[in-house]
């Protein structure tokens, strides 16, 4: 239908790089009007077939385009996955560690809709001032045993919740399901909580380390390469949906919806509550650097090391 084109044409943008790609923001309802205004009776429904048959797909925008790049990511990638296979083969845990985003707890809206018998009336605006608390899901996906644990923390996201998180599924998940393990490889971003760049957390790792009596190796994923990192894709995707539309009246709540994420793959979670106030603003023990049983690797040690426990 020639006058459909002319009609989108003026509201139509494309990829300046690839010519089958373009977008209009035209609405059914709008383009129905102006066909009429030919002389076209073309209902919205009408207009929806033409849309799918000229390849027009309603769709929102993904960020997959990457805003940087590291010069040594491939090798990095390399280097994960070659530990990543050997401590599978030897059957030692390959944990992917990352905080979710934080929410707020309280009367506030949140994305996506859910069955009810009456409607859920929130606070017209989502200040942080009208909120009841903070959720910080805090997750260690098991790739081995496509099992997850989610330590839902109520303060803030340090290093020391971090290691308190890991503390938390190697006391109850971890040891039970690992009872030979010689180390723990640990997957996880290069910032946040758990940087790459600072030694707080590699600080808090060692004395965790030195309590559990096992050694845990990094692998940090490089700048801009978060997505990589398995747990967005094996676990948080999910969370997504199970938490989607539900307004957090407790974290209480916020544990049993964490724990009915599941997937047809059989992915099973548990959640946990850490109720500890983490201090903000901590400095390194100044004697740290010379005591550290932190054994960087030869090959992109900013991103690979081991912390190894401490004898006493």
């Amino acid at each position: 239908m020639i006058f459909f084109f002319e009609i989108i044409a003026d509201q139509t943008a494309g990829d300046p790089m690839d010519e089958t790609i373009r977008w209009t923001n035209l609405t059914h309802q709008q383009i129905s009007d102006k066909l009429k205004e030919k002389g076209i009776d073309a209902s919205r429904k009408i207009v929806k077939k033409l849309f799918k048959k000229h390849g027009y797909v309603k769709r929102a925008a993904q960020k997959v385009i990457s805003i940087g790049a590291s010069k040594d990511r491939n090798e990095q990638f390399e280097i994960i996955t070659k530990w990543k296979n050997e401590y599978q083969n030897c059957g030692n845990p390959v944990i992917s560690m990352d905080t979710k985003k934080k929410e707020l707890l309280g009367n506030l809206y949140r994305d996506g809709q859910i069955y009810t018998t009456e409607i859920q009336r929130v606070y017209d605006h989502d200040f942080p001032h009208l909120a009841d608390g903070i959720v910080i899901p805090h997750g260690l996906y098991d790739l081995t045993r496509n099992t997850a644990f989610v330590n839902i923390g109520t303060s803030k996201d340090t290093g020391e919740f971090a290691c308190d998180s890991i503390r938390q599924w190697w006391y109850n998940e971890g040891r039970y399901n690992y009872p030979d393990a010689s180390s723990i490889l640990l997957l996880c971003d290069g910032g946040g909580s758990n940087s790459s760049r600072h030694y707080l957390f590699k600080e808090d790792l060692q004395k965790l380390v030195s309590e559990l009596g096992i050694e845990i190796r990094v692998a940090h994923y490089p700048p801009y390469t978060s997505k990589w990192n398995p747990i967005e894709h094996k676990l948080f995707c999910h969370m997504t949906r199970a938490l989607t539309g539900v307004i957090f009246t407790s974290h209480e709540l916020v544990k049993e919806l964490v724990e009915t994420t599941t997937t047809k793959q059989g992915l099973k979670v548990t959640a946990n509550i850490i109720n500890t106030v983490y201090q903000t603003g901590r400095k390194v023990a100044a004697n740290f650097k010379k005591t550290m049983k932190i054994i960087f690797d030869d090959e992109l040690g900013k991103w690979n090391y081991r912390a190894v426990p401490l004898t006493t």
